[in-house]
């Protein structure tokens, strides 16, 4: 057990003794405690320093910190919370009143979480790693994260969450990031307020996290650079980048290695960054095992810049190995070779500047993606636009425009979208007003023919930093914008401050039995190898899918790709599959691994690792 393990059994074992009362009506480890003295500032104090005496000062002022804001949480008190929750519950009742599971899938789950999920990470464990930002404000009418601020406030959390154990408390776990001190003036000691960062996964399954808030007037950009250890569960810190970065793109290529780009500098907001950064440094060795820990490493400067007006551009490692880097201003599309390290123009984009919006590898076969599809962002253009071999079209439009919405591929090659808004913090009704039009709630699904249609609604509405990932089972998690869970939340006062939708999708709900993967092979896999898979139902199987796990973050999702492995023979209950071509078709990494039958239902999906070297 690590020392920070093992300080928080021995954390919770003493609060168990001492805060008994507070702690019964929640059990997960980090519940707020002695709510009793809140609006005593003589006992609050009193009850801080017997915390910390037990827990630590950092610990027992994050327990302050939130005795403080559930105190002020009549500003919007719980019965407006309650009620809300109540409202969005029964209109997601009645406007899914007609859909049919099997056509349309279903939400089928909603349950709280310790973390508004501003970042999410699908990791090659089953595990969901979670992180943003300690809430500053209770009223979902204000800024909830700490963008302004600096000193201790200014901080970032983490958890996971392991579906194995459920939707409880126990389910979740804080692994919380490392202490820093931050350049801006006060040196104080925090955990890392990595949020609003860029991540990609490197091929050993770990989380490599760019950049973050180094806080001020409308924030500015950190130069810290962490990897996320799925397999110890534990944070690594790696040398600070050359420029600061809040709200970066990163993406893995070919090579294993990171490509990081964009981000407004350590100099404020209005300032992004033009220079390019590749992790690790080439004269580093690629992290490629579970136990190659990547702690200590550079990055280096790439030769040629990316001068991006707006942040967040979405970046994709496609087929022809290249990385493209597609702007939201229409005319900043550009290509980047990661061995010359050089770009070049790309068409513009034909539509404006569009916003938070998604964008998309479309699945190409047996082959690696060879053209993005781009949608959302533009909340009066409803039209879809792909980029493939150099030249823009515009696709079959969805039922209408929205941005903050989130776009994934899903086991069978089909897409859905999630989420969304009228702008950054509007859904309807003016910013910073949790009501919101029933339309942002609605789900759409894409077929493989590329026709739209409307799915069933989610019960809340989710805008700004909203996510949604695959899991292993074929299910969605739908997950952040910390407005709308705090503007619903059941309680207020606990620790429990996101929320966690999980939606089926409809090949979950066509009857009969699913396919099964019994076995897959434990070891590395060669690209353009075969390999053999083991089925029980291996004669009813008809495809084989890798897909790649998510990370996302403001509708930026780098890391999606779906491939379909060919099928070569099938004996009794052994399959004999062959993974893709090369590396530009599908990076090293970790993969979900599917089997479906003919009616598209999938397999609950096993893990493997593709690339070997």
């Amino acid at each position: 057990m690590s020392r920070r393990a093992h300080r928080s059994a021995v954390t919770s074992a003493v609060l168990s003794a001492a805060l008994a009362a507070a702690l019964a009506a929640n059990a997960f480890l980090c519940a707020p405690a002695a709510r009793a003295h809140a609006h005593d500032p003589d006992q609050g104090h009193e009850a801080a320093d017997s915390e910390a005496a037990f827990i630590g000062a950092d610990h027992a002022r994050a327990h302050a910190e939130r005795r403080g804001a559930a105190a002020s949480a009549a500003e919007y008190p719980q019965a407006t919370r309650t009620a809300s929750l109540a409202a969005l519950t029964k209109s997601q009742a009645a406007a899914n009143k007609g859909s049919v599971p099997a056509r349309d899938g279903r939400f089928a789950e909603f349950f709280p979480s310790p973390d508004f999920g501003v970042h999410l990470a699908q990791l090659p464990t089953g595990k969901v790693l979670l992180f943003s930002f300690e809430r500053v404000e209770t009223d979902p009418t204000k800024e909830t994260g700490p963008t302004d601020r600096i000193g201790r406030a200014n901080a970032g959390r983490a958890f996971l969450w392991d579906p194995a154990k459920g939707t409880g408390a126990r389910a979740f776990k804080e692994v919380r990031p490392p202490t820093v001190l931050m350049p801006d003036g006060t040196y104080v000691p925090r955990p890392a307020p990595f949020f609003c960062a860029g991540h990609a996964f490197l091929p050993n399954g770990m989380l490599a996290v760019f950049g973050g808030n180094a806080g001020g007037k409308g924030g500015s950009g950190a130069k810290l650079s962490f990897v996320f250890d799925p397999w110890t569960e534990t944070w690594f810190r790696n040398r600070d980048m050359s420029v600061g970065r809040w709200y970066p793109s990163a993406v893995t290529g070919a090579d294993g290695r990171q490509i990081i780009v964009s981000g407004q500098s350590e100099h404020g907001t209005g300032t992004p960054t033009p220079v390019v950064e590749r992790f690790p440094a080439k004269g580093l060795p690629v992290p490629w095992r579970t136990y190659d820990i990547p702690a200590g490493m550079a990055v280096e400067r790439f030769r040629a810049d990316a001068p991006f007006r707006n942040d967040y551009p979405h970046l994709f490692s496609l087929r022809d190995g290249m990385v493209y880097g597609l702007g939201r201003d229409a005319d900043q599309q550009w290509r980047f070779d990661p061995v010359k390290e050089t770009r070049t123009d790309l068409p513009r984009r034909p539509a404006d500047f569009r916003g938070y919006g998604s964008a998309v590898p479309l699945p190409a076969g047996l082959r690696g993606p060879d053209s993005v599809l781009v949608l959302g962002g533009d909340p009066h253009d409803p039209n879809t636009y792909r980029l493939a071999g150099g030249r823009w079209t515009t696709e079959e439009p969805r039922a209408f425009g929205r941005t903050q919405d989130d776009t994934l591929i899903l086991p069978d090659a089909t897409l859905l979208t999630v989420n969304g808004a009228l702008s950054t913090r509007d859904y309807g009704h003016g910013p910073f007003n949790p009501q919101a039009d029933l339309k942002y709630r609605r789900t759409e699904l894409r077929d493989a023919r590329g026709h739209w249609r409307l799915g069933p609604a989610q019960r809340l509405p989710r805008g700004y930093h909203s996510n949604a990932l695959v899991m292993p089972d074929g299910r969605v998690m739908v997950t952040g914008d910390e407005l709308q869970q705090i503007a619903n939340d059941p309680d207020i006062r606990d620790a429990m401050d996101g929320s966690i939708e999980v939606y089926e999708p409809a090949y979950l709900h066509q009857g009969g039995t699913r396919p099964a993967l019994d076995r897959v092979p434990g070891g590395e896999l060669a690209h353009d190898a075969v390999f053999e898979v083991r089925s029980r139902t291996a004669a009813a199987v008809r495809r084989a899918v890798l897909l790649a796990p998510t990370t996302v973050t403001h509708a930026v999702n780098t890391s999606q790709r779906h491939l379909e492995l060919a099928v070569t023979a099938v004996r009794g209950d052994v399959l004999t599959l062959r993974t893709p071509p090369s590396a530009a078709d599908a990076p090293p990494g970790y993969y979900m691994l599917f089997l479906l039958d003919g009616r598209g239902v999938p397999s609950t999906a096993e893990w493997v690792k593709l690339g070997h070297r």
